[in-house]
């Protein structure tokens, strides 16, 4: 950390005078706590508030990221959340303290409470201005990206359990303007800020489009739609999905002879699924390849005589395969032979938290010598059938909920390797597979350049916000008044205002 960084964060010891950037006219330098007053909770303690007192209670997902929206219409009884809440009022800063909401800026003034009372999750910091400090001031300086980078960096606890503490919040130094220049840098702010916030919300929107697009894209191809002016232009030549269908069966019957393992395939029951465009035939998804499930990681596998890559579900993304962190474990020649993957073979996650991510399909290239699989991922070695076109079928089937729909379990979702097998799939023609693999390809690529470019022009968008808030305090933003009232008298008033106050028993925090 820099001395800079030291004294704008706060450090055990004062900072020097020389440590801290020069202020413009009228300006003081001066530590959260001194300004506000950080978790203070109710003036009244909430057990002497009447049981039926309404208030707001403001779980995280009301605050909305980055922009401190937040939805206050969920009103309770205050016997409700009394206990095991953090209580705030009206006009108080709520500061998320966890590591993902602190990543994404949960930070908002609280407004428009019942009763001016609120109640909240105990994952928030309450920071309550003192009289002359501008509650949206003190607002878009904690929203700052640089002052959430710096939160981040001094959390404490366990993984997974890491948290902003207080004490960081009370020792953050601030640069002070004049109330009326505060005011004055608020009002700035939201005239330029809301020009861009809204700017954001039609790139987020246009997003969400391609979201909805590439859906469509996917569903027209495993329907038809997609290839339908095609199919109706080359039906004459077109050899039914029926006979690639047979094929396919007899090679398996082949391969499989004098086999005791072997049986025969059933079809899929078709009487609740659509119909399919002409030339077109419903197939489950082991009568088109064989499907396998990878191999268990326990401690009896790990690397020893054969140290084997593997992959797992976490390196299957929506994008395909991710290679930048595959592990390794025990592989006996005899069990490579059954888990290696192959160029062609599709891998799809098995299992997950969420449903809607299990299913996530890609196709394995050989991008690794003798790579093999984990039990978190099936593996499907299509017959006679395009790999490509299974994929399609695949990212369909996942982004419009199929699999999810499809899933089971408590706490982990499992698509597990026998509903895999039964699913019901489209077969289109041969020929047409093709068609409709290089307009999903050439679709979904444009969606691709555009999203790039939507996603560049946010990245854009949050550089120029951060550079607007930099100049707002360092006194760039708007015009020093002479007349204001220095900060330094601001900060007397506070300080003389808390010596006379009472003197209350020590609060937990």
């Amino acid at each position: 950390m820099s001395e800079v960084q030291a004294a704008l964060f706060g450090t055990e010891a004062e900072p020097k005078t020389q440590e801290l950037p020069e202020l413009p006219m009228g300006w003081a330098w001066a530590r959260l706590n001194e300004v506000s007053r950080i978790n203070p909770g109710l003036e009244i303690p909430p057990e002497q508030l009447p049981d039926d007192l309404e208030v707001s209670f403001v779980p995280m997902k009301a605050i909305e990221e980055e922009s401190g929206r937040i939805y206050t219409g969920d009103v309770r009884p205050i016997r409700q959340v009394r206990k095991g809440y953090t209580a705030f009022v009206e006009g108080d800063i709520l500061f998320a303290k966890i590591t993902p909401c602190m990543e994404n800026g949960k930070i908002a003034v609280a407004r428009n409470l019942h009763n001016g009372i609120g109640f909240g999750t105990t994952e928030l910091h309450v920071v309550r201005p003192e009289s002359g400090i501008d509650a949206q001031y003190l607002f878009y300086f904690l929203v700052r990206q640089d002052y959430r980078t710096q939160a981040a960096h001094s959390m404490t606890g366990t993984a997974g359990q890491l948290r902003v503490p207080a004490d960081f919040l009370r020792s953050s130094f601030l640069p002070l303007p004049p109330l009326n220049e505060q005011r004055r840098i608020v009002e700035k702010l939201e005239e330029l800020l809301s020009d861009l916030d809204a700017g954001v919300a039609t790139l987020r929107q246009a997003l969400a489009k391609l979201k909805r697009y590439r859906q469509a894209v996917l569903k027209a191809a495993v329907e038809g739609e997609l290839s339908r002016e095609w199919r109706e232009a080359n039906k004459d030549r077109l050899e039914p999905a029926s006979k690639l269908l047979e094929r396919i069966l007899a090679e398996r019957r082949d391969r499989s002879s004098g086999s005791k393992k072997y049986r025969e395939l059933e079809p899929p029951n078709t009487s609740e699924l659509p119909e399919l465009p002409e030339g077109w035939v419903w197939a489950s998804v082991e009568q088109v390849g064989h499907v396998q499930l990878g191999r268990q990681r326990s401690p009896k596998n790990r690397s020893k005589d054969y140290p084997t890559p593997y992959i797992r579900a976490a390196n299957i993304t929506e994008k395909g395969l991710d290679l930048s962190d595959v592990l390794d474990m025990e592989f006996t020649p005899q069990e490579l032979e059954v888990y290696r993957l192959l160029p062609g073979d599709i891998v799809l996650s098995e299992a997950s938290g969420s449903p809607d991510q299990v299913g996530k399909p890609a196709i394995w290239g050989g991008e690794i010598e003798n790579c093999c699989f984990q039990n978190t991922v099936i593996r499907l070695r299509p017959a006679l059938i395009s790999s490509q076109y299974l994929l399609a079928v695949f990212r369909s089937y996942y982004v419009t909920g199929v699999f999810a729909r499809i899933a089971g379990g408590v706490g982990i979702n499992h698509l597990s390797a026998g509903k895999f097998a039964r699913i019901a799939i489209p077969i289109a023609p041969y020929e047409e597979q093709a068609y409709i693999v290089a307009e999903v390809d050439r679709r979904l690529s444009e969606a691709d350049r555009l999203e790039a470019t939507l996603q560049a022009n946010l990245k854009r968008a949050e550089r120029l916000r951060q550079a607007i808030l930099k100049k707002a305090f360092s006194g760039e933003l708007v015009p020093q008044d002479p007349n204001d009232e220095p900060a330094s008298v601001l900060l007397e008033r506070i300080r003389a205002s808390r010596a006379q106050a009472p003197k209350k028993g020590k609060r937990k925090q």
